[in-house]
């Protein structure tokens, strides 16, 4: 027996935070195979890489791993390689790890790839194949008063990351999702949303690019983070950035149909469209992250500011208004997730 996820203590409203074990093939003792839903949690503080066992809401456990960095941001597993990939603010590159499964808790992670020290201020990653896109959110331009950013695009090969090219955009970036073949991208320091369809093969040389469509989502102050599963679509707003009281995220069903629907250019409404959720009880500040767990309706929020940063989670949060979160979890400088689900 192997034990995968088995360091600390977590509180939740209904209870603590118990660990469970796996066999080496992802079964029980018992030989039945065990569904595997896990939140893997990047930071800014130590760069160290955080996983919650949520595969079960009500018995959650939680393990941290060293990396490289003293800064990390994007974060992604390959459960097919078990490996997982960390952008690193530090280093300026991304960097891969492997035996995920077999590294016990606390311990540094097996280093197995990275790229070339070629970003200048990472943000989000979004994997789609064997292509890694970083957002940067950099001054292009070195003109404060002007709009720009970048996203770096690396092909994942035997040895390592390789750049393949780089496009700039016409607005500040932060938080992507691929969403099929379209790359979902925030518009850093405003309320908007743009979409790139057919990105990677679409943006194979670096230039720069215009984004297919831009809205503006009604209610939202400044959107960080994006997550989309099964047509549900959660938008943060970490509001004032000095503000560690003002955040919250919203709920947005059919995003899709909801998106087209809006001329370029134009905005969301929220009635009949969108469910926020914000106020005293939910702990947001800054959410900075975001992940969606479609099958449980819970979502997982990265905050950044509130109490030093944590780890929240929100089960049936439909009806929008000021929900206390179901998991709250201290952890300085959370920064960016990944929810895989097997």
């Amino acid at each position: 027996m192997k034990m995968i996820k088995k360091f600390g203590l977590l509180v939740l409203a209904s209870g603590a935070f118990i660990a469970c074990s796996t066999d080496d093939d992802g079964t029980t003792g018992g030989g039945t195979t065990e569904a595997r839903s896990e939140l893997y949690v990047s930071n800014n503080t130590d760069g160290r890489i955080t996983v919650y066992d949520v595969a079960d809401p009500q018995s959650v456990s939680v393990s941290s791993f060293g990396t490289f960095s003293t800064d990390g941001e994007g974060v992604f597993y390959n459960a097919a390689d078990d490996e997982i990939t960390q952008v690193s603010r530090s280093g300026l590159r991304l960097n891969a790890y492997t035996n995920i499964l077999g590294t016990a808790a606390g311990l540094d992670l097996v280093f197995d790839a990275n790229s070339e020290a070629v970003l200048e201020s990472p943000r989000d990653l979004a994997v789609s194949g064997d292509i890694y896109v970083v957002s940067d959110n950099a001054d292009v331009d070195d003109d404060p008063n002007t709009a720009d950013g970048r996203f770096f695009i690396f092909q994942k090969q035997g040895g390592g990351f390789a750049l393949r090219n780089v496009v700039e955009t016409d607005f500040a970036v932060w938080g992507i999702q691929f969403v099929g073949n379209t790359l979902y991208a925030v518009v850093d320091k405003t309320s908007d949303v743009a979409i790139f369809a057919n990105f990677v093969s679409s943006n194979t040389v670096n230039a720069q690019i215009t984004p297919t469509k831009r809205i503006t989502i009604e209610g939202i102050n400044r959107t960080h983070g994006i997550a989309e599963s099964n047509g549900t679509m959660i938008l943060t707003d970490i509001g004032d950035a000095s503000s560690d009281t003002d955040g919250g995220f919203h709920i947005i069903s059919d995003f899709a149909s909801k998106f087209n629907d809006v001329a370029n250019g134009g905005t969301l409404l929220v009635a009949n469209n969108q469910v926020r959720v914000a106020g005293a009880a939910t702990l947001l500040g800054n959410p900075i992250a975001a992940e969606y767990d479609a099958e449980n309706n819970i979502v997982f929020i990265a905050e950044r500011a509130n109490g030093g940063g944590r780890v929240l989670a929100f089960t049936d949060a439909d009806a929008g208004g000021n929900v206390t979160p179901t998991i709250n979890n201290t952890l300085s400088g959370a920064s960016s997730l990944y929810l895989y689900k097997q």
